[in-house]
């Protein structure tokens, strides 16, 4: 006799059918495949693409702002920089007002890499929004970061999903 608890089938179904969680994977996935085949010519992955568009400003940003912006804790943004690190594109330097923390600078080999990089990005984003429904590249980006300011307002402990709908309804 077995004690094991028996989730029925059409439970799978509706996760299968209604999580948004699984649906923004498998769109992050199918994205990231198409713009890394696009940018492969450039010599860059998708994320190294963004990674590197994020460092392109007026003056070297300090790496907390750089993984804020791109979703990620420091020590993956440091393992994401090592292959930019060595192909010379990307430059860590000792941020000189406070020497705990470090400055990345996109350098001019990085910056004639992200220049032909972007007109393939140019090309593919067009390509990408011309497919989907009228107003639907603009709704969807609107979307995505409602979620993504939703999610990163919440604190960790309190991210359960009558809070989450509490948090979303009272707005």
């Amino acid at each position: 006799m077995s004690n094991s608890i028996e989730i029925p089938f059409s439970t799978t179904l509706l996760v299968r059918d209604t999580c948004l969680c699984l649906h923004v994977q498998r769109a992050a996935r199918a994205l990231a495949r198409l713009f890394d085949d696009a940018l492969r010519p450039a010599g860059l992955t998708n994320g190294q693409f963004s990674l590197m568009m994020s460092l392109n400003r007026p003056e070297p940003p300090p790496m907390g702002p750089v993984a804020a912006l791109l979703a990620m804790d420091q020590t993956t943004l440091t393992a994401a920089l090592k292959p930019l690190q060595r192909k010379g594109w990307v430059s860590v330097m000792e941020n000189p007002k406070d020497r705990r923390g470090r400055l990345l600078v996109l350098t001019s080999e990085g910056k004639a890499v992200l220049a032909k990089a972007l007109p393939i990005w140019k090309s593919t984003h067009a390509t990408l929004d011309s497919t989907l429904p009228e107003g639907g590249p603009a709704r969807l980006r609107q979307d995505l970061q409602a979620v993504s300011g939703m999610t990163a307002e919440v604190p960790k402990s309190s991210r359960s999903p009558r809070r989450l709908r509490q948090s979303a309804t009272a707005e």
